[in-house]
């Protein structure tokens, strides 16, 4: 069977709204909301206000993880000031998952590179996930969409050095890139057995740049808008 994906050219919060309804998939029980905090600077994130009526129509809490380089979110102090610079908190509960130790640590089946995956110890008080992917460039992944923000995204500050250096975190920056891959791609897989189907995806192609939305000084975008697409895969 394959999956459905609802598709709109309009990118409008509205819209978001719209298509998720399509779906028609409840997200049971404590809702974990994985968005992108957005870098300090960085001015291509979709923020509160677009995701907001989908937010209102599913509650839940706004959940993220810090980064493992320096930056504005590198530390829980840091992380916790930028979700307020950024508007998120004045709006929305939220949860920096790795806040605190020790991680939860999920086993990975079938994997190719790595057996195991360092999250935000935090992630365990949800029963479900809904992840709010800004689509886009990225300078090592290639591109950052849900997968990324499955595996990077959900993983603690030691879980994202252990994905990039394929098990050896000290290796974060020199790692081989195809197996850095693999190992990004291992650790999404093991998020999504942890909620056994209770995962929706929306990933909004808006202000595409080659750059992250980790970056502070962004490239601007590069190329026209894509559209929504909201599916359970």
């Amino acid at each position: 069977m394959k999956p459905k994906v609802y598709f709109s050219r309009t990118i409008t919060p509205e819209k978001v709204l719209e298509l998720y309804k399509l779906l028609g998939k409840e997200l049971p029980g404590k809702v974990a909301l994985k968005v992108h905090s957005g870098e300090k600077g960085n001015h291509n994130f979709l923020g509160p206000d677009f995701w907001k009526p989908l937010i209102d129509e599913v509650g839940g809490t706004i959940v993220e993880c810090n980064t493992a380089y320096a930056g504005e979110r590198d530390t829980t102090e840091k992380h916790l000031e930028l979700f307020k610079y950024h508007g998120w908190s004045e709006m929305y509960d939220v949860d920096l998952l790795d806040a605190e130790g020790p991680d939860l640590v999920l086993e990975i089946k079938n994997h190719k590179q790595i057996d195991k995956n360092y999250v935000g110890k935090n992630l365990a008080n949800y029963d479900s996930l809904l992840v709010l992917s800004h689509f886009k460039g990225h300078p090592m992944g290639g591109y950052g969409g849900a997968l990324k923000q499955l595996s990077i995204g959900i993983g603690s500050s030691y879980g994202k050095a252990y994905i990039h250096g394929v098990g050896e975190p000290e290796k974060i920056w020199t790692a081989d890139h195809n197996s850095f891959l693999e190992a990004m791609a291992d650790a999404a897989s093991s998020v999504v057995d942890y909620f056994e189907g209770k995962i929706v995806y929306v990933n909004v192609m808006k202000n595409m740049s080659v750059d992250c939305d980790c970056c502070a000084v962004a490239e601007d975008p590069c190329m026209a808008d894509i559209g929504i697409l909201v599916s359970t895969d």
